[in-house]
């Protein structure tokens, strides 16, 4: 995919291009806890978007999708903020660095990539990463990597119109090989864990088939509970700022206060943060059964609590469990379709593949993609 992004950058623009690569990413645990400053747990992965990127010398940019064939051009220095197809996540990328005080020139870029979209990936953040990484090279701006993610961020906010915390953005820039990162949403400091479990288990993504497109409203009615909860629980919890600063036994001591779906939302963001906590302490000590049960009680809690699944993808889940080689699985990303995420030992993979996708066909005549993941690094230059 590198050489066929290069060769048509150059058969399109007729010179030399820098080219960069751009991963997805998974999140072991930690879901919809970012936008409430809480923990996560992400890696990088081994599916990219790929970009070859050149500066034409004039205040136009030139991008040819090959996933679609389609060429776009767009004015660096008259952005307005549209929601309108792929383009608009570089135009974000390109307003949001000029907010920040870097001058954007005109260029030329050829993007392509082997994320599914729709996956619950985070193809949207490796777009969006693949751009920064390459205009700061291009322009020499020496962009620390936290202020590349934060123009990522602030882009789906402002163009897309997602109101996403930062971590696809922070995973997708700080990824290293074979290892996952824990990600404090409100300082922003993170820690690097292991998951070296060698030949052992593999990191299996079963996608649903179902497009997640209840995701991007559904987010932000979700973003809102959890604020309106906050603000009844700094009735009585004072010092609060957001359910990071509040414990799951709290707001189950403040359950009559809070309209029941608040609370619902409340329980299930102050149990993720203690179970992301809790996971870390499990992968120093190498032990993958009880992470695993942590990934179970996740899904249960976005099932129920959060209903951020869909029959789909719970059927997904209770087959999981059913098999003696799966440590874990549960939905991942932000829900209303896209994948699970399953830990599966090495040796079972092919078999676990085979069984997830008979069964799944024969509910709902539909045959589930399936993808094998390894933990990679983040965007680079190649």
């Amino acid at each position: 995919m590198i050489q066929q992004v290069r060769e048509q950058f150059i058969s399109t623009f007729g010179k030399e291009p820098i080219v960069t690569t751009s991963p997805g990413r998974i999140n072991l645990i930690g879901e919809h806890t970012d936008y409430n400053e809480g923990f996560v747990l992400p890696g990088a992965i081994d599916k990219n978007i790929v970009y070859a990127v050149s500066l034409n010398g004039t205040d136009t940019c030139n991008a040819l999708a090959l996933f679609n064939g389609e060429l776009v051009s767009f004015e660096v220095n008259n952005i307005q903020p549209t929601n309108e197809g792929w383009i608009c996540y570089l135009m974000g990328v390109v307003y949001q660095m000029q907010q920040m005080g870097h001058e954007i020139k005109g260029f030329d870029c050829v993007l392509h990539g082997n994320i599914p979209i729709g996956a619950g990936l985070s193809s949207s953040a490796a777009v969006e990463g693949g751009l920064v990484v390459a205009l700061d090279q291009l322009l020499n701006l020496g962009m620390d990597r936290m202020d590349m993610a934060k123009v990522g961020q602030l882009a789906e906010h402002t163009f897309p119109g997602v109101k996403c915390g930062i971590m696809d953005q922070f995973a997708n820039l700080h990824g290293k090989k074979d290892t996952v990162m824990r990600l404090d949403c409100r300082s922003l400091e993170y820690h690097y864990f292991p998951f070296e479990f060698g030949d052992q288990y593999k990191i299996v993504l079963c996608n649903s088939m179902v497009s997640h497109s209840l995701a991007s409203s559904e987010y932000n009615v979700r973003r809102a509970q959890c604020e309106e909860g906050v603000a009844i629980l700094q009735q009585y919890l004072p010092g609060i700022k957001s359910l990071r600063d509040v414990s799951s036994e709290q707001v189950k001591e403040y359950a009559d206060k809070l309209p029941a779906k608040v609370y619902d939302r409340c329980l299930y963001v102050t149990s993720e943060n203690e179970r992301v906590l809790a996971a870390c302490e499990y992968l120093q000590q190498n032990d993958l059964e009880n992470m695993g049960k942590l990934m179970y009680a996740t899904h249960e809690g976005l099932s129920k609590l959060y209903e951020v699944s869909c029959p789909e993808l719970d059927f997904m889940v209770e087959w999981a469990k059913e098999r003696p080689e799966v440590a874990g699985a549960r939905v991942m990303g932000g829900g209303f379709g896209g994948c699970t995420i399953n830990l599966v030992k090495t040796d079972k993979v092919d078999e676990f593949i085979a069984f997830m996708k008979q069964r799944y066909e024969s509910k709902y005549n539909k045959v589930p993609e399936v993808y094998v993941t390894s933990i990679e690094k983040g965007t680079s230059v190649v």
